[in-house]
């Protein structure tokens, strides 16, 4: 498990039966910035999460015992990771920990000299947060904006 530090978060694997946890956890995170843009449907949300859900590659965020998000993070194309469902419960945004989290999992890439590559939604907050760690745009379509950023 990898600890975070100052922030106090772990990293756990999630496995199969978390599925459930994380369509929740997707819907508490994503719902205002999916109603923003029209585009919030729960089922549609769910059978996203369902769909992607990749537990070999997901990572469950614990701050203490409390269960505060989730990311996966796996290979993509060669010398490539994607950061996918990088949610942040409610209850825990606004402190920092999404930035740790994020510095951790960036610190690992560099480490293996990967590049990362992420999608966020057009009118999402998030856009900004990636902006600040590199991040650069490389492409847009009618709902998303796509990202990459090189190793360190």
């Amino acid at each position: 498990m990898a600890q975070g530090g100052e922030n106090g978060f772990r990293f756990s694997p999630a496995a199969a039966y978390d599925v459930e946890r994380l369509v929740e956890l997707r819907v508490a995170t994503m719902r205002e910035s999916l109603e923003r843009i029209g585009r919030f449907d729960p089922v549609r949300a769910r059978r996203r999460m369902v769909e992607q859900f990749r537990p070999e590659h997901t990572r469950l965020i614990w701050r203490g015992e409390a269960f505060a998000g989730c990311v996966a993070f796996g290979p993509d194309a060669s010398g490539w990771r994607r950061l996918e469902h990088f949610y942040i419960h409610p209850d825990h945004q606004g402190a920092g920990l999404g930035a740790h989290v994020l510095a951790a999992l960036l610190a690992e890439s560099d480490a293996q000299a990967l590049a990362v590559k992420l999608t966020v939604l057009r009118e999402s907050p998030a856009n900004r947060f990636y902006a600040r760690f590199g991040f650069a745009e490389t492409g847009r379509d009618e709902v998303d904006i796509f990202y990459e950023r090189p190793p360190a």
